[in-house]
């Protein structure tokens, strides 16, 4: 053997030992931030399910979605499910974020729900309107205020957050709340009526997956692609044994197992095929939508400018197939 090849085969030998004892930095785990909702569910389903590493992937189970971006901010965290105008608000802030999959578009799940003597929009004015002070709470008053022909200075605004809001309404705190599952169906139970929700601005809430940009490398992509692989085969059990997943569900939404499919109604959740469609194409889907949202969120004073949106959508964690 000549001296140049048996240099070669020795570097070949070292380069094999050093890849074989780097081999954890591609299985480094990561931290996912979720309050409860149904959209989010299926998630916590492959959880409970032990479809879902615990060594690749840690569910952070948060109070609300101020608290997820809290958890972000502070890099507790790697990822959360929040709203994309939540997800934009937080790159406003400096938080570089990605979506990778998009878990529900809201067609009426989120709602404002008021007093039973309120009966339209226009007699909110000088009302207690309970919301939550993040983005998506927000977006959805001002569309209220706007249909209303009211502005933020016609009604007493209270900042109550998702897990708060029961409370605020027994204790006869605000005169209505902007809300959603599983606490809407509760207060709907309670007499609260309905006056708007989420059909009348179409495509303007989607709750998707963020995950902060220093994540999105090889070391955590192994986690990442476990994550939604097993998000996928909860979200296909859900579909196709809908009542036995519902069963499941239950507990962890604080429903009765019989109110838990109701509380999906208002809620489109894209498959795998649907997330191709979405975060994929030239331009992809949702980042049209993003680019709305932007804008709307500009004119309503909830950002500062409008987002660059370069490197919002990022298709690659997707799995091959379901």
């Amino acid at each position: 053997m000549s001296r140049r090849q048996f240099m070669a085969c020795a570097s070949g030998v070292a380069l094999a030992q050093a890849l074989a004892g780097c081999e954890w930095l591609g299985n480094t785990p990561v931290a996912i931030a979720a309050h409860i909702w149904p959209g989010y569910e299926p998630m916590f389903l492959a959880q409970t399910e032990g479809w879902l590493d615990a060594s690749l992937v840690q569910l952070v189970e948060a109070s609300s979605a101020t608290e997820s971006m809290q958890r972000l901010v502070t890099g507790g965290v790697q990822g959360a499910a929040l709203t994309l105008d939540e997800v934009l608000k937080a790159r406003a802030g400096g938080v570089p974020l990605s979506v990778v999959m998009v878990f529900d578009i809201s067609a009426g799940a989120d709602m404002l729900l008021a007093r039973a003597g309120i009966k339209n929009l226009a007699d909110l004015k000088g009302r207690r309107v309970g919301v939550e002070q993040g983005a998506v709470g927000s977006l959805m008053l001002s569309h209220v205020l706007r249909d209303a022909k009211l502005t933020k200075h016609d009604i007493e605004p209270v900042a109550v957050t998702i897990d708060k809001q029961l409370d605020a309404w027994t204790r006869n705190q605000v005169d209505a709340v902007v809300t959603y599952e599983p606490v809407s169906s509760k207060l709907l139970q309670r007499g609260a009526v309905k006056l708007y929700d989420s059909r009348q601005i179409p495509d303007a809430i989607v709750d998707v997956l963020a995950v902060r940009s220093e994540a999105l490398d090889y070391r955590h992509a192994t986690a990442l692609r476990h994550l939604l692989a097993a998000y996928f085969r909860a979200h296909h059990h859900v579909h196709s044994n809908p009542h036995d997943a519902a069963y499941r569900m239950a507990g962890h939404l604080g429903l009765p197992e019989g109110d838990v499919l109701a509380a999906y109604q208002g809620l489109l959740l894209p498959d795998l095929a649907s997330n191709r469609r979405l975060l994929s194409g030239r331009p992809p889907r949702l980042l049209t939508t993003a680019r709305a949202v932007s804008a709307l969120m500009v004119e309503e004073g909830l950002l500062p400018r409008q987002d660059t949106l370069t490197t919002l959508i990022n298709a690659d964690y997707l799995p091959y197939a379901a």
